[in-house]
């Protein structure tokens, strides 16, 4: 039986203009979930074939598939989330109960991206507190010499450049809040300003990230000290890349007004994203660049 006081919303009102008489996420059709795994098998295939060394008449055939990998999955992430856009902006597709599962998805989306560094810090932590592990003593001993950081790396001191580099990340946090603010008031103008700093701070951030690593005193493969440090640091600045390309993408959406009062999750998903790097920041700062290079930790 109907109540007579359940509220009639039309199909535009309830589901937006794709005209599905269904309150979930139902759209078009789409061939990018397909294409995707295509690319991403390539990219694997590529990865293989590159570290293996499978040449073909004396060439490493990886030289080929691995860019071709790469370039795959930048065009599918490309057009997939123009289409999902023109879902949102132009089709209405994304109805307040779609926007939960969007909202679901992000943040598990994050959850794994912390579980990704929570590997990196394991890994950090358990070289620096057990350098006289008797499992592996032979070679803990002749690397650490009994100490943190290894008596012969030259470490990058907490309070010169990382220290500059985490308060342009800090800033840049309050830049994010700041269009996030206009953005709800209606302000277009103050967003767009304000989400313009805080690409250019994200752009600048990773200019210093490139000179450390150009001016360190150590290598990648120069023991479990470089390997963790720089796949640590090195991962967080690829996300501030991405981080800054999606910001990047905001802004344009800002500049031709897609985001409303009401609608502009798109953008509360590039701010989540951004506040997780800068959480991730802070607890490297503190862990690998002030803690972790005092000498004598762990020893």
């Amino acid at each position: 039986m109907s109540s007579d006081h359940t509220p009639v919303l039309s199909t535009d009102d309830a589901y937006g203009s794709t005209g599905k008489p269904h309150p979930y996420h139902i759209v078009r059709p789409s061939i990018w979930p397909l294409v995707a795994s295509f690319a991403g098998g390539l990219f694997a295939l590529g990865v293989i074939f590159f570290a293996h060394e499978i040449s073909v008449m004396d060439f490493n055939i990886g030289k080929i598939i691995l860019p071709l990998g790469v370039l795959s999955i930048l065009a599918v992430m490309f057009y997939w989330w123009k289409d999902v856009i023109f879902e949102s902006v132009t089709e209405k597709a994304h109805t307040p109960i779609a926007e939960i599962g969007l909202r679901y998805g992000m943040v598990l989306f994050i959850a794994s991206e912390v579980m990704f560094f929570v590997a990196f810090f394991w890994a950090f932590f358990d070289a620096s507190l057990f350098v006289e592990d008797l499992r592996q003593f032979t070679r803990m001993e002749e690397y650490n010499m009994g100490s943190w950081p290894p008596p012969h790396i030259e470490v990058i001191g907490a309070f010169g450049l990382p220290l500059l580099m985490t308060m342009i990340l800090l800033l840049s946090g309050c830049t994010v809040t700041w269009a996030h603010y206009a953005i709800v008031k209606g302000q277009n103008d103050q967003a767009a300003k304000a989400l313009g700093i805080t690409v250019l701070l994200g752009v600048i951030f990773l200019c210093f990230q490139v000179y450390e690593y150009m001016h360190a005193h150590f290598g990648f493969t120069e023991g479990v000290y470089s390997s963790t440090f720089f796949m640590a640091t090195g991962f967080h600045g690829f996300h501030v890349f991405i981080g800054t390309v999606f910001l990047f993408v905001c802004w344009r959406r800002c500049k031709k007004g897609h985001f409303t009062p009401e609608k502009h999750f798109g953008f509360e998903a590039a701010a989540w994203y951004w506040h997780f790097v800068d959480v991730v920041w802070l607890f490297l700062f503190i862990a690998i660049y002030w803690w972790g290079n005092q000498i004598g930790v762990g020893g």
